[in-house]
């Protein structure tokens, strides 16, 4: 069944119908759970009644017994039903080495091409510029790493400095890979030694039969023989930097250089503990309103000011929801630079939310029950992972290990953000960026892991 939703998941946001299904799937398995609880609390655990409430426990315990029988009964039911007609969608099992297609279809969706330099570019001058200087000085950091959460605008800055002109002089070869989730490291080593030579066909075909450690010898060589430049586009894991570390003269004295695009700075620090990182940040709100303008309303003040001046207050009032993440702020302005009329933009302005997270792909997160702004405690939320049965091991120790061991990993990955240190330097507290935290707040409403109560308005009615 596992196998069955993961392809049920990958393709309800193009079916209703299935996402209808999935739905009932999964509130039957919260039905199922609410059950199992209610034995554990009502009849399983209950302590020995006294002589005088024996009687009264026993009807009693009959009682749950039949109504906890029924809702299994009718759990049972619903289950069996949805089985018989998930035929009909056609879903296939997914296994976890399987998925290729999709997974081809996300990376063919990641790629980035360092040729095509963004036109609309805002707030990276600065980025540009330090990174530049770390990766042409002489006996410089051998990894420079721009780290980030998602839609900061890391594949866009290091485009930027890719084809920065000092960067251009001082490096003789190049080489762009777009590693993403799943790296096959062979086959990584193989397109990046391809860019770093220019090989001629005679050559392609002599590397494409080489073995991957040979491969790896061949550029290892090639760097420690010329200045290559090698960008690594959206590294995830530690293993992925692991599959293809053997092809890099980490040890050696070189001057060809790394830089790392990734969102878990774990990776980064794995690669070279003494590198150089970088973090972009957010883009104030002059900045936002430049990019915003450049890609919604080029050319319309002057053809038209009061429909500009009318534009302008929407915009500004949208602007507030991207939180200064340039990936936002582009997918809002792309879409309202298909609309001309006010009434289109006021039509956007009303669900904002929804045509921001279109574009965007933020998962969702416990977190996002938290008010806005809210420091978290790591204690608190560690009690909620394991009430929830997110971390399901025997000894309690080591689930707070394990559930310290996952937030650092969150944290890592940008997609939470560290409150406070305790005075054993470990984590404390921790809190959401404001946009991450509305997308996941969307996202779990639609999975029905919340519900939001607005006690401002109950207390009204």
């Amino acid at each position: 069944m596992q196998g069955y939703l993961k392809d049920a998941d990958a393709r309800q946001g193009r079916d209703q119908a299935i996402r209808i299904w999935v739905a009932r799937v999964r509130d039957a398995a919260y039905d199922l759970e609410d059950v199992i609880e209610t034995y554990v609390l009502k009849v399983a655990f209950r302590r020995k009644p006294n002589v005088l409430t024996r009687f009264t426990g026993i009807f009693i315990k009959g009682v749950n017994l039949y109504r906890i029988g029924a809702d299994i009964k009718k759990i049972t039911t619903e289950i069996s039903e949805l089985s018989s007609i998930m035929p009909s969608f056609n879903l296939h099992q997914t296994r976890e080495s399987g998925g290729d297609t999709l997974f081809q279809r996300q990376q063919e969706r990641r790629i980035a091409y360092p040729h095509i330099v963004d036109p609309h570019v805002v707030g990276l001058v600065g980025g540009t510029e330090i990174l530049v200087k770390h990766l042409i000085k002489e006996r410089g950091s051998r990894v420079v790493s721009i780290w980030g959460m998602p839609g900061l605008g890391k594949t866009t800055l290091a485009k930027q400095v890719y084809q920065n002109d000092k960067v251009k002089r001082h490096f003789d070869c190049f080489a762009w890979v777009c590693i993403s989730q799943q790296c096959q490291g062979r086959e990584v080593l193989k397109e990046i030694l391809t860019k770093l030579i220019s090989p001629t066909n005679e050559q392609r075909q002599e590397i494409a039969d080489l073995g991957k450690d040979q491969i790896a010898e061949r550029l290892w060589n090639t760097q420690r023989e010329r200045k290559c430049l090698v960008v690594l586009d959206d590294i995830w894991t530690s293993d992925a930097w692991s599959s293809l570390q053997a092809g890099f003269p980490m040890n050696e004295e070189t001057e060809s250089r790394i830089l790392f695009t990734t969102r878990n700075k774990e990776v980064a620090l794995y690669a070279d503990k003494n590198g150089f990182l970088f973090e972009p940040q957010s883009l104030n709100d002059d900045e936002s309103w430049e990019l915003f303008e450049m890609i919604a309303m080029f050319g319309t003040k002057d053809t038209n000011p009061k429909i500009y001046e009318q534009k302008k207050e929407l915009g500004m009032e949208m602007l507030q929801h991207c939180k200064g993440l340039p990936l936002a702020i582009t997918v809002l302005a792309g879409l309202l630079a298909r609309k001309d009329t006010v009434d289109e933009w006021n039509a956007v302005h009303k669900n904002v939310y929804a045509y921001i997270r279109r574009g965007t792909c933020l998962g969702p997160d416990y977190k996002a029950q938290f008010p806005e702004d809210y420091e978290i405690p790591v204690s608190t939320l560690t009690k909620l992972w394991m009430a929830e049965g997110f971390i399901s091991l025997e000894s309690v120790e080591i689930m707070e290990d394990v559930s310290y061991m996952c937030l650092s990993e969150l944290i890592g990955r940008c997609l939470v953000q560290v409150g406070k240190h305790g005075s054993s330097k470990k984590i404390k507290t921790c809190h959401l960026h404001d946009l991450m935290r509305d997308l996941c707040m969307l996202k779990a409403k639609e999975v029905n892991f919340v519900r939001v109560v607005n006690y401002s308005v109950a207390s009204k009615t």
